[in-house]
């Protein structure tokens, strides 16, 4: 079975998109792999407690921002993912298939998460960036 059969089995379900926006025709929704890739955005960009009902929720890669940017913040920032995701994303992702790794050049640091969707067992690789990025 292909990838793309895989991902159509995940079915279609309509979910609230991150960032919330709304356009003309009401809010925008994500679907499958999409908003699953969407809720890690949330979970690594929200730092611990800044949910008021969920003080516990975010691994805070945004506050690296200001942290030096050596091997040692790196592998416990990888942690304090693995610990987010796996508490944030049950039942959406394996457990057994999260891995993250972080690492860092300059001003930059690099967050690459795989996952394997449970519905399926697709593997997925999503990179983010922390800091100052080169656009050129």
């Amino acid at each position: 079975m292909s990838e793309s059969d895989s991902m159509a089995r995940l079915g279609t379900p309509a979910c609230l998109a991150f960032p919330f926006r709304v356009g003309a025709a009401g809010p925008a929704v994500s679907r499958g792999a999409d908003y699953v890739r969407e809720q890690i955005e949330q979970v690594l960009f929200t730092t611990p407690g800044e949910r008021v009902f969920r003080s516990e929720f975010g691994a805070g890669v945004k506050t690296l921002t200001f942290e030096p940017n050596n091997q040692p913040l790196w592998e416990v920032t990888r942690r304090r993912i693995l610990a987010a995701l796996t508490a944030a994303l049950r039942g959406e992702i394996q457990p057994s298939g999260l891995d993250a790794s972080v690492e860092g050049t300059g001003e930059r640091i690099q967050v690459v998460v795989s996952y394997q969707l449970a519905s399926i067992g697709v593997t997925q690789r999503q990179r983010f960036f922390v800091g100052v990025i080169d656009r050129g």
